[in-house]
């Protein structure tokens, strides 16, 4: 779908496709991101990619189940990774919910790091549960998710020149 705008910079008519609306790096990369975290929480569900799928509890370091034979996983964390997913998929609409998911999603993998950090894989305290290798996995994504958040907003506008001037040239008064 096209529509007209009128460039008021230059008195000019010019049309704009609905494809021409360009989106903030912070905004692809929160979609990218939503979509692996979607992506993660489902396959936790499917049997053959996540090993001891029979052993797959509710929450709790009971859950002996493991995505990829390698990140210990739970009914409790595929939700949370679906719903983080979502999340991202929705707020990557506008730049300001990108980097609003970008530094929620990074603290709260961070919060799962300090999780995993603060208690043993055993202990009650585990109720994610969460391994060894999801605490280096979470320190990792929450770290990459603040600097991501941190990201330029999109690509500068490039600089005018007033109708008489030619670029690279100064004018003397």
């Amino acid at each position: 779908m096209a529509t007209d705008r009128i460039d008021e910079d230059r008195g000019r008519r010019e049309v704009i496709r609905d494809d021409d609306r360009r989106t903030s790096l912070p905004q692809n990369l929160a979609r990218l991101i939503g979509l692996v975290f979607l992506l993660i929480g489902v396959l936790g569900f499917i049997p053959g990619v996540t090993h001891n799928f029979d052993e797959l509890n509710f929450a709790g370091h009971e859950s002996d189940a493991e995505l990829f034979g390698i990140f210990q996983v739970s009914v409790l964390l595929n939700v949370i990774h679906i719903a983080l997913g979502i999340a991202g998929i929705v707020l990557s609409g506008s730049a300001a919910g990108a980097r609003s998911f970008l530094i929620g999603g990074g603290l709260v993998s961070l919060a799962m790091w300090l999780i995993g950090l603060l208690t043993t894989q055993r202990s009650d305290g585990n109720f994610l549960p969460v391994n060894v290798e999801d605490d280096y996995l979470h320190l990792i994504l929450g770290a990459v998710m603040l600097l991501l958040a941190l990201a330029p907003r999109g690509r500068a506008e490039p600089a005018r020149v007033p109708d008489g001037e030619r670029a690279g040239s100064r004018r003397v008064r």
